[in-house]
This record gives C-alpha cells, sequence and structure tokens, in this order.
C-alpha cells in the first residue's frame, strides 16, 4: 500500500473548501476524508521521480472545525488511512473555517494572522540546539496541549523556509553519501532531490508536520530558499550563470518551491484555471513540464507571477514576490517589473471599502534603521556610477558582503510602494491598518511613517518586522541594528547618502517598538476596524521544557 512520505499540510481555506497537500511514495489516489462527511481526492502527479497531491476538500459548513485523516489508494481497493500516524501524541488535525458574513460571523469574527521568517530545521528531539528554541515548535505545543484555546487562523511564512546555502551537519553527511563534497556546490545542495532532503528535514520536525496540518499556512520565498543574495545585481547573476553548477541549482530551487510552497497558496478556483497544473497533472511524468517553466521564470522575470492575493473576509493579504521579479540593470533597478508592480497596484487598490486591514507580505523590510536605509541608497548610487568605476566596483562588493538588497536598495521602487501605501489607506473606503509584514533581518521591531503635513492616509501604516523563527543571532547583528536605529547612526546615514547625493525618501519614519531578539513570532489579531499585536519568544525553561513568552502587547487600532 501507499505510505505517506510528507504532509499533510493545510493550506488554503474558506468558508466551505480547503486544500491538503501530501506526498506519497508511490502513483496513488490522495483521499481527505472530514469527520462531517465533506472530503476530496486528488491523483498524485510526478516530479523527479516524487509524488505529490493537492487535494481539494469541498462541502466544508462555515464556522465549524471537523477533524479529517488521510488515505492513499493504489488502485486496489479501500485507501489504507495514513494520517493521524499510529500512537500519536497530538491531538486529531482539523480544518476550522471561518463563519459566513452576517450571521455573527466572518465580519464580526476575530483573525489570527500569525507571522514570521527564517527558520532553521530543529535537531531531533533530545539533541542540544544551539540557537535555542525553535517558535514554531513552541507554537505546535502550546496548541497541542490546549487544542480548544487561542490559535493562529493563517500561519505566514515570509521566507527562508529551507536554507539550501547554509545545510545541517546531518544534511551534509547524506549529502556526502552521494556526491563529492569537494565539488561545487560543495555542502550546500545541488539539485531536485537534495531539496526534498531539505524539506523532509525541515517538515517531518514532529511539531511542525502537525502544526501544518492543523493551522492553514501561505507562504513565500527569500534568497537562502536559493541561494544567499539570490538576484542580488545583474553583476551577480552573470558570475553565478557562468559556474557549471548553478543552472541545476536555480532550476532546482525554482521547481521545489513551486511543488513545496506556492501550489498551496493558491485558492481552488485559481487552480482550475492554472494551465502549468493542468500540464503537470495531465502529464505521466511532469518533470520536464515544470523544469521547462523553471528555466522560463529564471530567463525572464516577467514568464511567472509568484506574487498573490487572499482575502480573509474584510482583510486583505498581499504576498509580494521581492526575489524573482526584479529588474537589475543597474540603471533601471526595481524590486518589481512593471507588469508585476502594476498587479500589486490593481490588487491593492480593487474594490475599496470592501476591507478593513490591507496587509503587505514581503520577505525584506520596507522600513528599515535609518542607517541602514540611508547606506543602502548611498550603495545603490555607487553601484550606477554616481562616483566612477572605481566606487562603483567597491560598491558592487560591499552591496553582497552586507546584504544592501531591501527596499531601500531600489529607491525608485521604495518611493512607488510608499506612494501605493498612501493611496490605499486614503479616502472614503479607506482601510484602517496598512500593515507592510516582513522578516529577513533576524530581529524585531515595529517602525510607522510619518509624511509631510496633509499628505498622510488616513489609514494607520505599520512596518511589522519579525524575524527569525530559528536560527542565529550574532552579537554583530544585535550592536549593528540597535546603532542603526540611534540618532548617531542616523547622521552617519545622511553623511552616506550626501557623498552620492542621494535624495531624502518623502516620508520619515521611527521606531516606536523593539528591536527585539531571539526565536519568535509576531500575531495580528483583527476584529471588525481593530487591530492587536502581540510578540511572543520562544524560551527554554527549568526541567527541559519550552514555553512561548509574550514580549510585546499592544492595541494598533
Amino acid at each position: 500500500m501507499p505510505r505517506l512520505r510528507l504532509g499533510p499540510l493545510l493550506r488554503y481555506v474558506d468558508g466551505s473548501t480547503a486544500t491538503v497537500w501530501v506526498e506519497a511514495d508511490r502513483p496513488c489516489t490522495a483521499e481527505v476524508r472530514c469527520a462531517d462527511g465533506s472530503g476530496g481526492t486528488a491523483r498524485t502527479f510526478q516530479i523527479a521521480g516524487h509524488h505529490y497531491a493537492l487535494v481539494p476538500v469541498t462541502g466544508l459548513t462555515p464556522g465549524t472545525e471537523t477533524a479529517y485523516e488521510v488515505r492513499l489508494d493504489a488502485g486496489a481497493g479501500a485507501g489504507a488511512a495514513v494520517w493521524p500516524l499510529p500512537d500519536s501524541p497530538f491531538p486529531a488535525s482539523t480544518i476550522r473555517t471561518p463563519a459566513e458574513p452576517g450571521e455573527g460571523g466572518e465580519g464580526d469574527a476575530e483573525l489570527r494572522v500569525t507571522f514570521g521568517s527564517c527558520r532553521w530545521a530543529a535537531p531531533p528531539s533530545g539533541e542540544h540546539d544551539p540557537v535555542g528554541p525553535d517558535a514554531l515548535d513552541t507554537l505546535a505545543a502550546r496548541i497541542a496541549a490546549e487544542p480548544a484555546a487561542e490559535r493562529p487562523d493563517v500561519l505566514l511564512l515570509l521566507g527562508d523556509q529551507v536554507y539550501a546555502d547554509q545545510t545541517s551537519k546531518a544534511t551534509q553527511r547524506w549529502l556526502a553519501a552521494r556526491r563529492d563534497l569537494t565539488d561545487p556546490p560543495g555542502t550546500q545542495v545541488a539539485d531536485y532531490e537534495e531539496y526534498t532532503h531539505l524539506y523532509y528535514e525541515s517538515w517531518l520536525d514532529p511539531e511542525v508536520r502537525w502544526l501544518l496540518s492543523t493551522v492553514p499556512s501561505s507562504m513565500v520565498f527569500d534568497d537562502h530558499d536559493v541561494i544567499d543574495d539570490w538576484n542580488t545585481s545583474a553583476a551577480w547573476v552573470a558570475e553565478m550563470r557562468a559556474t557549471p553548477w548553478w543552472r541545476e541549482r536555480i532550476l532546482s530551487g525554482l521547481m521545489s518551491y513551486w511543488v513545496h510552497q506556492h501550489l498551496g497558496n493558491l485558492p481552488p478556483d485559481e487552480l482550475a484555471r492554472d494551465k502549468l497544473y493542468a500540464s503537470v497533472c495531465a502529464a505521466r511524468d511532469g518533470t520536464d513540464v515544470l523544469r521547462a517553466f523553471a528555466a522560463s521564470a529564471d530567463a525572464d522575470a516577467g514568464a511567472a507571477r509568484w506574487s498573490y492575493r487572499r482575502d480573509f473576509g474584510r482583510v486583505r493579504l498581499l504576498m509580494v514576490d521581492t526575489r524573482a521579479a526584479r529588474v537589475l540593470a543597474e540603471d533601471e533597478r526595481a524590486m518589481l517589473d512593471a507588469a508585476e508592480a502594476e498587479w500589486v497596484r490593481e490588487q491593492a487598490l480593487a474594490d475599496p471599502g470592501t476591507y478593513d486591514h490591507l496587509l503587505i507580505g514581503t520577505s525584506l523590510p520596507w522600513l528599515l534603521p535609518h542607517l541602514i536605509h540611508d547606506a543602502e541608497g548611498w550603495n545603490a548610487a555607487l553601484c550606477r556610477g554616481a562616483r566612477g568605476e572605481r566606487w562603483a566596483r567597491f560598491g558592487e562588493n560591499l552591496r553582497r558582503r552586507s546584504d544592501l538588497e531591501h527596499w531601500a536598495a531600489f529607491p525608485a521602487s521604495f518611493e512607488a510602494l510608499t506612494a501605493l501605501i498612501a493611496e490605499a489607506g486614503s479616502g472614503p473606503g479607506a482601510p484602517a491598518t496598512v500593515c507592510v509584514l516582513s522578516g529577513d533581518v533576524h530581529h524585531a521591531y515595529v517602525a510607522e511613517p510619518s509624511w509631510p503635513a496633509g499628505d498622510g492616509p488616513d489609514a494607520r501604516v505599520l512596518q511589522l518586522t519579525c524575524s527569525p523563527v530559528h536560527n542565529s543571532i550574532p552579537r554583530s547583528i544585535r550592536l549593528g541594528f540597535r546603532f542603526g536605529w540611534s540618532r548617531v547612526g542616523r547622521r552617519l546615514g545622511r553623511r552616506f547618502a550626501r557623498h552620492a547625493a542621494v535624495s531624502q525618501a518623502g516620508i520619515d519614519w521611527r521606531r516606536t517598538g523593539g528591536p527585539w531578539f531571539g526565536n519568535q513570532l509576531m500575531t495580528l489579531t483583527l476584529r471588525g476596524r481593530s487591530a492587536r499585536l502581540r510578540l511572543d519568544q520562544a524560551r527554554a525553561v527549568r526541567g527541559g521544557g519550552v514555553r512561548l513568552e509574550t514580549a510585546e502587547e499592544r492595541r494598533l487600532s
């Protein structure tokens, strides 16, 4: 009988439908069977010898919670139950649906959005964890201990779900058994099969596996899902493409992301219209179809759209791709190409008055410490040649060594996003809040912008940054970011900007919370036009346990 290799992951959920992602060990039909009689089936599709299914679950009842099981059928009769696992210590995996609006339901109910980024896979249970407790593991333990208590309605994973360029000692031993690690890319992953190992290592963690089976999730990549500095500049891309190993790496990275993360971001109606998904499912082996798509997406930023929109009642989420949609020519640099930028604009401004909160998910923060913001603008000007060829070479080297590639490193895109936020947050149908949700920078903070008098939006605008979920936080990062927010750091940043004749941003901003350091998650609780923020940090306790401790809680609107 077929066996479950990975999953299930509960991905999309609305009032009556859901999707559940699984990987089986052979071709089969995957079935999700719910206790209330709802359910669905899907035939697996094949990529590089692996077998996956994204099962559409229909017939769910709004405002309810139902347990489910996963069954796999090879075609010889009734499928065998493969989830829950035998003797599982965790409660049953369930699907919670939002209530219909207008019946004491979705319009009045709370929506809890938990988010974070940057997660190294936790070591096996019982082994020492050098970077401290995993915030996702700890969240899972808290929910499992009290299944009926408060839990996220959706989990947003904002990048670096796997680290293709920073593998664990266990993964390196596995890699060494299949190839010579003295050949490039060494201890980094090289192909699709090695990417699948990263997902096994990360998502077979028992706590995380159960958490992802019962809390819906939306995801987007950042650089380490592929490689550090991915698409930082045209010069970087040219150098990588000249290496003998890069093409296999980038194609495998995009293919594995599409399979493991991107598909589940899409609602069932979009999946039904997706020509690539239909072609992969129709093929006996979809590898070549998906590989051709990945090659096209790598060659042309406009060939694929990784950004997406989700509406949760009166809360709108725009998840923005800040890696693969870039324009990298130095005299035209943009975080998003023209078509992508227009799509984001259309989605943000569509149907004004129909949402109370606009969430913009971008792995890279919009508002940074002032020193870093100005340093990135200065660096971008140097790389454009503002101070001559020698400074341009220095700027390119510094950009890569210091990761100077956030929104501030694309000044025109920074100003365009700022203008879009102001426009979306203004007028009679303006939302109560516009929140930019980010990660990447291995600490958490809250920043609030201010516009020149009379030009600001009606909505309250916040940059909410939360990172890491489980990763190291070197002392240099702690000191650097604290200094970056200081008055002295701000003055130093302006000196950098003047050196390359960089104009000041059209807005000012200040840090109103943090910086906080540790493995952590932020949660937005949204009800009507009110919003509350909580930051929880994973802490070890005496006796070997872990728990989430609230480091900050405040009302936003």
